[in-house]
């Protein structure tokens, strides 16, 4: 009876009977991809969380503060010195090394829209001893530290040499990393289950936590994030205490988890997501920019967000490229998206066009809560303004993979998909790589290829008045606009679940993390 009652029991409860305090956790995706480095996907960023620590990082205030390195900054603002700090190792029980970081930085610098701007300007990065990592500008730059310490997709993790120096658009060959958990590649499913081990090794900076920054104290033994794909499911097993934490509770049950005694409703994310939609300019019907612009005058943000979101405690229309509230955030150029006020404009736009009826062909994933709704609404708007569509059904790790095809829709290509960005990713014209200029050469899914527009960014980074630097955003946004870069459908926010056995859940920039959360038995 004993041996049945065990069998009887879900198997992901099982590891936690024999490895102490172990935190169980649906995360808003399945993960597949565990390269960081790879795609921008933010279950992969989740993942190099764990996994990987960073030279610098950024607090909840904004400010960057030191990780695993201090720095200092020449008079002149040409040369940036970082000086790691002691008891850095990698998992494998080696020193961690400039050299190491050195590579790190090189390899992050080639995948990442942010990083890509910042060697554009760097003269050289060297390891002049084991300590010590010296990187050189061509001219100044205002946002070496921030670039360096941005909280979100692609981060700058910090990983050995040896797996730094794989070739571009190659996977690592093993999760090797400094950070405060370890990846047990031994029990890792793809798409199924992911375990992460506490590293024991790991020496936390002495700084509260604060996002991404200060001390990352993990206070249980392991981690593991279960794949959930039925939203109904989830909750049920958060309910019952089967699982900890869930990241994306669906927004219809939250009233109802609100008034579970026993569970934690709050938004982690403060900044909260941008949702948006992205076409493919390499193949038709938007290579064509008069096309792109009939989509984006189809496009009405409001009915995507009923459907996405349905409370509005939750959502709000917003034309600006940039976070809305920021900074740089301007509504100029979105009104049509926000008032839904162009389907007329867009019938007529199509009709001059010269679209010949080629179908567009939307990647609409059906197993991630806040990525279901936008390709089914976009694709109505889309018909209404006289456009074929096929949106064609798969779950988002298959999104994640397909979007980096640049083949023929016949040869597994597409023309649209849709993703959100978090508010931290999407501050400035350098952090929000859908406005990236770059096409085939280093630029984002969908291969926008635009000089003027990589003039303005350019621009952009030279500025240090913040003034300027507002009047060179505006430029920007106009530009994407006019050339329809993205298509932004607005925002929202959405809280996270978790039992009350769990304390010390932080806040943070981008994305949930495990460090200083305790568990009581």
């Amino acid at each position: 009876m004993v041996v049945a009652a065990a069998l009887a029991l879900p198997t992901f409860s099982l590891p936690a009977l024999a490895a102490g305090k172990t935190i169980t956790a649906v995360m808003h995706s399945d993960l597949r991809v565990i390269d960081p480095g790879l795609t921008t996907a933010y279950i992969t960023r989740d993942h190099g969380y764990m996994v990987y620590d960073t030279l610098l990082a950024m607090d909840s205030e904004f400010k960057v503060q030191p990780q695993m390195a201090s720095v200092k900054i020449s008079d002149d603002k040409l040369v940036y010195t970082f000086t790691l700090r002691d008891g850095l190792k990698w998992h494998d029980g080696k020193p961690v090394t400039a050299e190491d970081c050195v590579a790190s930085l090189q390899r992050w610098g080639k995948a990442d829209g942010m990083g890509q701007k910042l060697m554009d300007f760097t003269k050289s990065i060297e390891a002049p001893d084991a300590k010590t990592i010296v990187l050189t500008l061509k001219e100044p730059y205002g946002l070496v530290l921030d670039s360096i310490a941005k909280p979100s997709s692609l981060v700058p993790f910090m990983m050995p040499k040896r797996l730094a120096e794989t070739p571009s658009g190659k996977a690592i060959a093993e999760q090797i990393g400094s950070g405060p958990f370890k990846f047990v590649q031994a029990e890792f499913q793809p798409g199924v289950k992911a375990v992460y081990e506490k590293n024991t090794d790991y020496v936390p900076r002495s700084e509260p936590a604060s996002w991404a920054a200060g001390g990352k104290v993990v206070k249980v033994d392991r981690v593991e994030w279960i794949t959930m794909p039925d939203a109904q499911t989830a909750v049920n097993a958060l309910q019952s205490g089967d699982i900890d934490f869930l990241e994306n509770p669906s927004f219809d049950i939250l009233p109802v988890l609100a008034k579970d005694k026993d569970l934690n409703l709050e938004i982690l994310n403060k900044l909260g997501y941008q949702t948006l939609g992205r076409m493919n300019f390499l193949l038709p019907p938007f290579d064509n920019l008069k096309v792109r612009r009939a989509a984006f005058l189809a496009m009405s943000q409001k009915p995507v967000l009923d459907a996405l979101v349905g409370d509005p405690t939750y959502y709000k229309t917003c034309g600006s490229l940039f976070a809305c509230g920021t900074p740089f955030g301007n509504e100029a150029g979105g009104d049509s998206l926000v008032k839904g006020s162009g389907m007329a404009d867009a019938k007529k736009a199509l009709a001059e066009s010269g679209y010949d009826g080629t179908p567009v062909v939307i990647m609409a994933p059906t197993d991630v809560i806040t990525l279901k709704a936008q390709p089914i609404v976009a694709a109505q708007l889309l018909r209404e303004a006289g456009f074929k569509v096929e949106v064609q059904a798969t779950d988002w790790q298959t999104v994640v993979t397909r979007r980096a095809s640049q083949k023929p829709v016949k040869e597994g290509g597409w023309n649209m998909f849709f993703t959100n960005w978090v508010g931290a990713d999407i501050l400035n014209p350098i952090s929000n790589v859908s406005i990236s200029g770059r096409g085939t050469k280093g630029g984002w899914f969908g291969w926008f290829d635009d000089p003027k527009m990589e003039e303005l960014r350019d621009k952009f980074s030279r500025s240090t008045s913040l003034e300027e630097q507002k009047v060179i955003a505006a430029e920007v946004q106009a530009r994407a606009y006019d050339q329809v870069a993205y298509l932004p459908l607005g925002e929202y926010r959405i809280p996270s679940a978790w039992r009350k056995s769990l304390t010390g859940v932080l806040p943070g920039a981008a994305t949930p993390v495990f460090w200083n959360i305790d568990k009581k038995e």
